[in-house]
């Protein structure tokens, strides 16, 4: 009730300022005031005032905004870590998988490498098996492969 007295105020204050901009022969910018001072009895009548007041005085609604920002925020989360991993879809992730296989002088991508764990490295495991008392069949295949990608 009171949002449309308020309303009604502001249309009637814009009528004014549109009738003295008319008296000053300025009919052009007095026809857009009348535009716009109109607009907020034409709210009122459709009844859009008084949904746009139950929204903003619910405490449940702005709950319910809050759970929308939160989705959002979560949502945006998961993509940038996606993103950032390299990730992707299934069908993004085989298409990588065959284009590495299609390709087998290809170094390994990093996050297809399995981890050693702490404090190990690709050279102990090598060390370990020279010791036994032979070279592995693929000492420094991955060596290579860099050395050849780079043409050396």
């Amino acid at each position: 009730m009171l949002t449309s007295t308020v309303c009604a105020a502001v249309s009637a204050a814009g009528l004014g300022i549109a009738a003295l901009t008319a008296y000053r022969k300025r009919f052009l910018a007095a026809t857009r005031i009348a535009a716009f001072s109109l607009f907020p009895i034409g709210l009122v009548l459709t009844g859009v005032i008084d949904w746009l007041t139950d929204i903003v005085f619910k405490p449940s609604v702005w709950a319910g905004f809050g759970v929308l920002a939160l989705s959002a925020v979560l949502f945006t989360i998961g993509r940038v870590v996606e993103r950032r991993r390299g990730i992707g879809s299934r069908k993004e992730r085989k298409e990588r998988k065959a284009a590495a296989a299609a390709r087998p002088d290809a170094v390994a991508p990093a996050a297809s490498v399995p981890s050693l764990g702490a404090g190990h490295t690709a050279a102990q495991p090598a060390a370990k098996a020279k010791g036994k008392g032979g070279a592995p069949k693929d000492d420094f295949s991955d060596i290579e492969a860099i050395l050849k990608k780079h043409g050396i």
